[in-house]
């Protein structure tokens, strides 16, 4: 509970402060006649890096103490499989929230202009969009989170690493269009500290919801359909294949 508030706290932290700095950068460019800053690809780049290595070094660090989770919806997903007990869940959110709490409030009051990266819906995308748009990204993150961190093999310690590279990429897909939260802890938080909540803040609770749910019926389907003797398959052919190679003779009749 306390690695999950204090990693949840670290990762917003510096998440927002990546993310404010662009904000921050965009409103000086837009009062000096330089456009729209907020749709320049090189920004959208740096948010991704700040959110996707946030993640990765706040989750390596906690990793073997709490999973390093700092999301209630990749939390709840966890709690579906029974890799989390229930009443360990419901108090990891808890602390979920209230680390993404007093991250947003330090970081509004750390910040020189305030400005916090709320996440909103883009200029021309509906409701309906933005909430199937944070359904698949976070099915994306959990999914990843599954196969890397909670299916164990020989690169499970590496797991932060691909699942900062997974949240990396979900910002570039989807920043633009829903701010990308695949985090209801994310998106709350900044709405708390800023006291306003859009009409559509609850496609962020519900999206990321039904994206647990989608990736924890993916995750046992493949479980059902027992996934990894596809690699014990084709590890025995290629054996049989070399087996066959090394037969005295069997490059001589394949002259003739």
């Amino acid at each position: 509970m306390i690695s999950e508030f204090v990693g949840t706290f670290l990762f917003m932290l510096i998440g927002l402060g990546g993310n404010s700095a662009v904000i921050n950068d965009s409103a000086v460019a837009t009062q000096t006649g330089g456009g729209d800053p907020s749709a320049d690809p090189a920004k959208i780049l740096f948010i991704a890096t700040s959110w996707g290595a946030a993640v990765t070094v706040n989750a390596w660090s906690f990793f073997r103490i709490s999973g390093g989770l700092f999301n209630p919806a990749v939390t709840m997903a966890l709690m579906l499989i029974r890799a989390v007990p229930p009443l360990d869940g419901l108090l990891d959110i808890i602390s979920q929230l209230f680390g993404s709490i007093l991250a947003s409030a330090i970081a509004y009051g750390l910040l020189p202009s305030g400005a916090l990266a709320a996440t909103e819906l883009g200029d021309m995308t509906t409701v309906t969009q933005g909430l199937f748009i944070e359904m698949f990204i976070t099915a994306q993150v959990v999914v990843a989170v599954f196969m890397l961190a909670t299916e164990k093999h020989k690169a499970t310690f590496i797991a932060p690493v691909g699942i900062g590279l997974t949240v990396f990429a979900c910002i570039l897909m989807a920043s633009t269009y829903t701010g990308a939260a695949m985090n209801p802890a994310r998106s709350f938080a900044v709405c708390v500290i800023q006291g306003s909540f859009p009409h559509y803040h609850w496609i962020y609770w519900v999206g990321p919801g039904l994206g647990a749910l989608l990736a924890t019926a993916f995750y046992h389907l493949i479980r059902k359909l027992e996934y990894w003797t596809v690699g014990e398959t084709i590890r025995d052919v290629a054996s049989r294949v070399a087996d066959m190679s090394n037969v005295p003779g069997a490059s001589s009749n394949d002259d003739s």
